[in-house]
């Protein structure tokens, strides 16, 4: 039954009847297409330039790593509490990855070692110190979580087993090493560094299988997409490029380049990434925007402001269209794309 309204006197002892004014809210904007609490979140916490954030396996969590040498674990949804501090570095955190478990993180550190956390208990499990300078980048193989790698300043590329507290392989590089990664199953290892290319490198008799040649500058960010076929690389040229890293591969194994996105003076290790289907790649920026690209067509879908400074990393939500920046503004941001 439709409302009528109030009925009220009228001065000459009439009635008049007074209609109620409707209070029903109408969202403003696009439909949402995540679960975030807003469709951008800011998380502030750290003390200093934040230079790697990654999401966790769950999408449930996020970690986040700065020049304040704390790694940071925070709630992906509701407020995006901060929900412990991780130390043990002596130096700024450089670059952080999740274990497939979603309680452990590898982490490489300026204080030139890498450790690993227990994110449940919040403490230090095991400490690598065979770096002699600042340890740049650090991986751990998808589907062989007892193959870990790290690359430093040292000119030096280290395997290590979880278990084990010294390295149990050495490659030595003739230039400063800023950027590692390992295929799936932990049998090859993706090095870049100042010598512009990207070696290919057989985790069981350390010899280089084939390289990578393109860049023209520092490589600073090196990342396997999930079927392991391609690799996506960022260099200081500002250059995002994607290679066929398969077996046997006929002609050029360069299969995109994406440009758009700028390196400055800072040199900063600026870190890139896939979208779960690969259909979409991510980069940082010194011109403070996180840069999305349609792997397709390489044209930027989305260059997104916010950031007050360099931006670090980008990183997408394994399950929803959600992004995740770090910045050099001591700030992160969650934020909800279109589907």
């Amino acid at each position: 039954m439709a409302d009528a309204g109030t009925k009220r006197k009228a001065a000459d002892g009439g009635e008049i009847v007074v209609k109620k004014q409707k209070t029903d809210l109408i969202a403003a904007g696009p439909p949402r297409t995540s679960g975030l609490a807003a469709p951008t979140m800011l998380l502030t916490g750290h003390q200093g330039e934040v230079y790697t954030a990654q999401f966790n396996h769950k999408g449930t969590l996020l970690a986040s790593g700065a020049f304040d040498a704390k790694i940071l674990i925070w709630s992906v949804y509701g407020d995006c509490e901060n929900l412990c501090a991780l130390e043990g570095h002596k130096n700024a955190v450089q670059q952080l990855q999740w274990a497939s478990d979603s309680r452990t993180i590898f982490s490489a550190s300026a204080d030139k070692t890498a450790q690993l956390f227990d994110v449940e208990d919040g403490t230090c499990v095991r400490r690598y110190r065979d770096h002699s300078s600042f340890v740049n980048s650090c991986a751990i193989a998808a589907d062989a979580e007892n193959v870990l790698a790290t690359g430093a300043d040292d000119s030096c590329v280290k395997l290590w087993d979880p278990r084990q507290r010294r390295a149990r392989a050495t490659i030595r590089r003739h230039a400063p090493v800023t950027a590692v990664a390992l295929s799936r199953q932990g049998d090859h290892i993706y090095v870049g560094g100042l010598e512009n290319t990207i070696q290919v490198v057989d985790a069981k008799t350390l010899e280089t299988v084939f390289e990578l040649e393109g860049h023209t500058d520092t490589v600073t960010s090196l990342q396997p997409s999930r079927d392991g076929k391609l690799l996506l690389s960022n260099a200081m040229d500002c250059t995002l490029r994607a290679w066929n890293v398969q077996p046997y591969a006929a002609g050029s194994r360069e299969e995109a380049v994406f440009v758009g996105h700028k390196h400055n003076f800072e040199k900063t290790l600026i870190k890139c990434g896939w979208s779960p289907d690969s259909s979409r790649v991510c980069v940082g920026s010194s011109d403070r925007n996180v840069y999305i690209f349609d792997y397709a067509t390489q044209r930027p879908l989305y260059v997104l402001p916010g950031h007050k400074g360099c931006v670090n990393e980008v990183a997408f939500h394994p399950s929803e269209p959600v992004v995740l920046s770090a910045g050099s503004d001591k700030r992160l941001f969650l934020g909800e794309l279109p589907k």
